[in-house]
């Protein structure tokens, strides 16, 4: 699901930066050396000289980390003289251990828009009872979750209950309420809904039509009779010490699943990201809904149904989410930040294809790169899921695309990818060569804009603005602009606001504060740190290709 928007970025700043009296903290003067745009064939100190006459009255503007400057836009869909509206789904049914540590089994999930892995969890001997609502209770009772209220309905439907006329129409928009509770009085809630459900004659079967209860059918003629559902949602699986069993559990997991592995981009970030570094739970009665997105910044996502129900998923390759994106505007809900259930009939008449699984507990689905998907739940089940981002071209492409489409949006970038790409650059050795030209050019556009922003504050402001050195520290997130939600990196304009210290980028510092008077400049990574960076991030060239 869409995370929740996170609270207001507040820094945590030594106060002896705060104040221009002489400390015994001694504050560093940044060499500056403006450097190009990018070039691989050139070092950092060539590129340096590029820049060294460039006018420093304005502000330096926004850089662009897609190559040649491309302003992303949603796709066109594709051209097909025949396509088939209902695909099957891939899916491998796993019997062997050779087969789940296969090399040919991640090709294959990275090859799919979406697939199912079948019979993994029995293979890995994965023990899902660690992950059920009884064990749930029995570790952390009164560990807070969120709660989102829901219509029950068929998953093929979406009625606007708002209406006053009979029968319903479908919308797109999706409706839920937010609230919270613990996993103790949730568990009370999921067990007292499969009595009272089963009980209830209405639900035979269980999730028929809605407007079959409101046609005249049931025995009350009127939107009345359609149940309310509590859906548990990102229930916060991060914490090691109160969660190691259930975490170590998943560890018998290939490497390209697994929450860690050195192959995965995401645990290069550093600190934790709720949901897509850590593990996430759901806890579902029939209808629960997570409604239609991509994951954040087209990362892939790992999902394993607990059971003891299963779930009806919905997906569509990458290449038509621009046709959706249109779609949700036609029908008054924003694609990013919107809550959305598609109409399928929508989508076949956009001639988009759609993908439609039963997911049984122990099966595994893995969503690929920039995959739209929405899944509802047919029975009382659990379930697990948490993001892997592989290590290739496409991946990475697609994920600054996407942080780049979000600025254009307005929309924060869970996934902050230039203090990731600087991470890669640090911990990686890349072989792939188109991989290894974007992640320089990511580089070569950041170091750009941090010394034309240093020349800028120097020639404008002289010895008026003092930068200050506070290094990162251990597991720190990372900083995004108050204003503007951009991800903020290295120079960070820090303000009071109510007695707590807050982050901007340099244009939102500067429209509030023409002069900076009452702005602290810090800077996070030592300028020359970061050129040996950029030169020493070399093209690993792998045996076989010498």
């Amino acid at each position: 699901m869409h995370p929740a928007k996170p609270p207001i970025d507040i820094i945590r700043i030594d106060k002896r930066l705060l104040t221009n009296e002489h400390l015994s903290i001694k504050t560093k003067q940044i060499k500056l050396e403006p450097i190009s745009s990018f070039s691989i064939d050139k070092n950092e100190n060539e590129l340096s000289k590029i820049h060294k006459h460039s006018s420093s009255s304005t502000p330096p503007t926004s850089v662009s980390y897609l190559p040649d400057g491309r302003i992303p836009t949603p796709p066109q869909p594709p051209k097909y003289s025949s396509i088939n509206l209902k695909p099957t789904t891939p899916s491998l049914i796993l019997e062997t251990l050779d087969e789940v540590m296969s090399p040919q089994l991640q090709h294959y999930c990275i090859s799919h828009p979406i697939c199912v892995l079948r019979g993994i969890s029995n293979v890995l001997k994965l023990d899902l009872g660690l992950f059920s609502t009884k064990s749930l209770v029995e570790t952390q009772p009164d560990h807070q979750i969120e709660v989102r209220t829901q219509r029950q309905q068929a998953s093929d439907e979406n009625f606007d209950f708002t209406a006053m006329t009979i029968p319903l129409k479908n919308i797109w928009k999706c409706e839920s309420s937010r609230s919270y509770t613990t996993i103790a009085k949730y568990a009370q809630y999921q067990a007292y809904s499969y009595n009272d459900m089963i009980k209830d004659d209405f639900n035979e079967p269980l999730l028929s039509s809605t407007n079959n209860l409101t046609n005249g059918t049931s025995k009350k003629n009127s939107t009345s009779c359609v149940r309310t559902i509590k859906f548990g949602t990102n229930v916060d699986l991060s914490d090691e010490k109160k969660w190691s069993i259930q975490l170590n559990e998943l560890t018998k997991l290939p490497l390209f699943l697994r929450v860690q592995s050195a192959g995965n981009l995401l645990s290069h970030i550093g600190y934790t990201i709720l949901g897509m570094n850590s593990v996430q739970l759901y806890m579902k009665v029939p209808g629960s809904r997570t409604p239609g997105h991509q994951e954040n910044n087209n990362l892939c996502a790992i999902n394993i149904n607990i059971g003891p129900g299963d779930c009806e998923w919905f997906g569509v390759d990458h290449q038509y989410w621009g046709v959706i994106h249109t779609l949700c505007e036609k029908n008054g809900v924003n694609y990013l930040t919107g809550s959305w259930w598609p109409i399928l009939e929508d989508l076949y008449d956009a001639h988009v294809p759609v993908y439609r699984f039963i997911q049984k507990p122990g099966d595994l689905v893995f969503i690929n790169t920039g995959c739209v998907h929405w899944v509802q739940a047919i029975g009382w089940c659990n379930n697990i899921a948490w993001n892997v981002g592989p290590l290739t071209y496409t991946q990475y492409y697609a994920a600054i695309e996407r942080y780049e489409w979000n600025k254009l949006n307005s929309y924060k970038s869970i996934v902050p990818m230039i203090h990731l790409t600087w991470n890669i650059a640090r911990n990686i050795r890349v072989s792939d060569s188109q991989l290894h030209e974007l992640i320089k050019f990511i580089l070569s556009q950041s170091l750009k804009y941090i010394q034309l922003t240093l020349k800028y504050l120097e020639e404008q402001f002289g010895s008026n603005i003092i930068i200050r050195k506070q290094l990162r520290t251990s597991n720190e997130p990372v900083h995004y602009c108050i204003t503007c939600d951009y991800e903020v990196f290295n120079l960070l304009f820090v303000k009071e606001i109510d007695r707590k210290h807050v982050v901007r980028c340099l244009d939102c510092a500067l429209q509030y504060d023409k002069q900076l008077e009452n702005v602290v400049v810090l800077y996070q990574f030592i300028l020359d740190d970061l050129k040996t960076i950029y030169d020493q991030f070399q093209l690993c060239y792998a045996p076989n290709m010498k």
